[in-house]
């Protein structure tokens, strides 16, 4: 079984599950899970995680998201997006600085209401589904950040712009929501997702190139491995007679630590909130926090798998 996140180039057409279907068939494993759903026309980064990875998923699906969207003015969809039905068009009166000024005032935390066409759940149903169905429910507001947007290109009724944002925003209505502010509507023409946290665009592998990578048997280099994605944690060694403790998941004190690697300041180390631990033959069992009460590190999430 293959063990780490690999970043899928998500196409055009295909769901977030669609290709978590065809890795499994392609890599011949069933432990497959991806990060956070991108909607089927759009495109890019989607980090998936395989073998011990998927407890990663929710860890993952928590870090900054960067996209690339073309918002189209004068228009209202029931999806917020150009494949939904248009329920109102206007013509788009407004200057550009007026509408460069409205896009900016979104940078920032605000409250943001899902939209119906998403695949969050209301009583157990996916609201998606509620939608197709012709009925809405209330959904309460969530809050959000946009660290930055950046207007890349202005030529109306069309603007595209570079988002980053938290968890949990929806771009589409991000796009609806510009359009309500201006007066004339907008919805979504295009998105590209172009970073998940440290995973970005250029880098993303699309299903055939992951198939022929497979086939000549180089796609290892490809998987990034679960420890390389803590690296901001020092890494700690504990000594083989004291391996039996982190191998059923228990917690351990500083003397049971054979070696801390942060260069330079072993003797007399200041305690890390957070550490990477790792028996003396290098294999990774997962990220340990400090107790300070109990004056031990107590595990907060393993990785060791036994196969």
């Amino acid at each position: 079984m293959i063990h780490g996140v690999i970043n899928v180039y998500k196409e055009k057409g295909f769901t977030s599950h669609d290709v978590v279907a065809k890795l499994r068939g392609i890599l011949k494993q069933k432990k497959i899970g991806h990060t956070g759903t991108l909607d089927p026309d759009a495109v890019g980064v989607l980090p998936v995680c395989l073998g011990s990875a998927t407890k990663l998923c929710d860890m993952l699906t928590d870090r900054s998201k960067e996209y690339i969207a073309e918002l189209q003015l004068g228009c209202v969809t029931d999806t917020q997006d150009m494949t939904g039905k248009v329920l109102r068009q206007s013509e788009v009166w407004q200057q550009e600085e007026e509408i460069r000024n409205a896009i900016m005032s979104f940078k920032g935390a605000s409250e943001q209401i899902p939209p119906m066409y998403s695949a969050l759940k209301v009583n157990g149903k996916k609201l998606y589904e509620l939608a197709r169905e012709g009925k809405e429910v209330e959904r309460k507001p969530r809050t959000i950040h946009i660290s930055e947007i950046e207007i890349q290109k202005v030529q109306l009724p069309l603007v595209r712009m570079r988002v980053v944002c938290s968890k949990g925003t929806y771009i589409r209505t991000l796009c609806n929501d510009i359009g309500e502010k201006l007066g004339c509507g907008g919805a979504m023409k295009s998105l590209i997702r172009s970073r998940v946290g440290e995973f970005m665009l250029e880098d993303a592998l699309t299903l055939g190139q992951i198939e022929a990578f497979r086939d000549e048997g180089s796609l290892e280099e490809k998987i990034v491995r679960v420890d390389d994605l803590f690296q901001e944690y020092p890494a700690c060694v504990i000594g083989n007679k004291w391996r039996r403790l982190i191998e059923n998941g228990n917690g351990f004190g500083k003397e049971q630590i054979f070696k801390m690697f942060k260069p330079g300041e072993e003797d007399g180390l200041e305690i890390p909130d957070q550490i990477r631990v790792y028996d003396e033959d290098g294999t990774f069992y997962g990220i340990y926090g400090w107790v300070k009460e109990k004056s031990q590190f107590e595990p907060r999430k393993m990785f060791l798998t036994k196969e």
